[in-house]
């Protein structure tokens, strides 16, 4: 598979700037000595005034695992975006990958449905993009609940 030690990175970001100003939700892992990693989460979301939420966070080395496998399986490293939508005033969705000497980096516009991935030049490279952001942010989402309570107003 792979070596413990290679180096691995992993950034989300997607955003927009409207009427209740930046607004975006970024995660990023990237491995520290050790072989565990630091996962790091930001939501912005100014509707009704909500603060800028930031989490950090140490993961095992049994996590990253499972995140490269995760990303592996979905062979996004053989993806291009050349032929995805722009990002535009709807805003953008970006993912960065360092897997050992492996380094991609992709940036769309946000997909609103499934609608919009069949509508593009490129449907089968973008639906990957698209089913493995959705995996990795419920990946992230519970990892956020497992280890914070974050109680609602």
């Amino acid at each position: 598979m792979s070596s413990p030690n290679e180096q691995f990175y992993i950034r989300y970001y997607s955003g927009h700037s409207g009427r209740f100003g930046h607004e975006f939700l970024e995660f990023d892992f990237k491995v520290v000595p050790g072989g565990c990693a630091l996962a790091r989460y930001a939501n912005n979301s100014n509707y009704r005034n909500d603060s800028l939420i930031r989490k950090e966070m140490f993961v095992s080395a049994l996590m990253i695992k499972e995140i490269k496998r995760i990303i592996k399986e979905s062979e996004i490293m053989k993806e291009d975006d050349a032929k995805w939508p722009q990002k535009n005033k709807d805003g953008r969705q970006e993912l960065e990958i360092r897997m050992g000497n492996e380094h991609i980096s992709f940036e769309t516009a946000k997909i609103g449905s499934l609608v919009d991935i069949q509508e593009s030049a490129d449907p089968e490279g973008l639906r990957v993009f698209y089913y493995l952001v959705q995996d990795l942010k419920a990946l992230v989402f519970s990892l956020i609940s497992l280890h914070f309570k974050i109680k609602p107003i």
